[in-house]
Formats: C-alpha cells, sequence, structure tokens
C-alpha cells in the first residue's frame, strides 16, 4: 500500500489547524493516558493502522502495561484493569464514534456526565472528533505506519 498524496504538504494550514486543537487537548487538563486511550479505541474503531501504531507506541512509551494495551478492544470485559473514568471514557468514545449507528442515546450520555464535568465531557468529545478525522485522513490517503515502514 502506498500513500495517495501527502496531505500536509497538500494542506499545511489545514494541518496546522487541527494541531492547534491537538494541543488544546492536550493543555486541557484530561490526563494524558486517558486521552491516548481514547484516541487508540477511536482508531481500532476505524481501522486506522498508522493512528493505531502510534497511539499504541505512545502509550508504551509512557508506561502503559503491555496487557492492558491488548485489552482495550475488550475493554469491557477486562474487570477492573480499567478504571472508573477510563472505562466511561472509552464507552463515550465507541458510542461518538459510531454517531450513525448509535445516535448517542441519552443512557450513554448519562453515563459518562456522571463520571466527567462538563469541561471534561466536551473536551473529551474534541478529542474524539478529531481523533475521528485523523483517522479519514490517514486512511484516505493511505498514511503508512511506523511499524509498515520498518519492515519494508
Amino acid at each position: 500500500m502506498s500513500t495517495r498524496i501527502d496531505y500536509a504538504a497538500a494542506a499545511p494550514g489545514g494541518v496546522k489547524a487541527l494541531g492547534g486543537v491537538y494541543g488544546y487537548i492536550q493543555q486541557s487538563g484530561l490526563p494524558a493516558q486517558l486521552v491516548d486511550l481514547v484516541y487508540l479505541r477511536v482508531s481500532q474503531i476505524n481501522g486506522c493502522a498508522y493512528c493505531i501504531d502510534q497511539h499504541s507506541r505512545d502509550l508504551l512509551k509512557h508506561g502503559l502495561a503491555v496487557e492492558k494495551l491488548v485489552l482495550v478492544p475488550a475493554w469491557r470485559e477486562a474487570g477492573a484493569l480499567f478504571d472508573t473514568r477510563e472505562r466511561a471514557a472509552l464507552a463515550w468514545a465507541e458510542t461518538v464514534t459510531r454517531v450513525a449507528q448509535t445516535e448517542v442515546p441519552d443512557a450513554d450520555y448519562a453515563a459518562a456526565a456522571a463520571v466527567f464535568e462538563p469541561k471534561e465531557l466536551s473536551d473529551l468529545t474534541i478529542a474524539i472528533g478529531l481523533m475521528n478525522l485523523y483517522n479519514r485522513l490517514a486512511i484516505s490517503f493511505r498514511k503508512t505506519p511506523q511499524a509498515a515502514m520498518a519492515h519494508g
């Protein structure tokens, strides 16, 4: 699979604007590991190899245990491995990412709102939307994952 276009070179202003949103999330007060778990889960749902690779590497680099990383897709069955906020964030990421199917029901909102303050939930939703957009760019233009580059 080869890259179709270098979207960062083709639309530098747009990519810079996305970088501004990314920077906002980094300083939002949400824990970095929580955000990276959400980025990873969104990318798994969307099947974005580039972003799955990137966020897995980030999580490992920042100390997430491999045992927890491999259970992200099955977090609901992982018991207490994921704490209350992580579970709420992952559930919210799933329902928001699958908005066309879920329509984000009231019960899903109530569950997330019970754990996150309004600013946190707003920021989390911005992060989910941002990662969905990054996934669409990487998938559409065939951005090569680091792991694939290392193997030829």
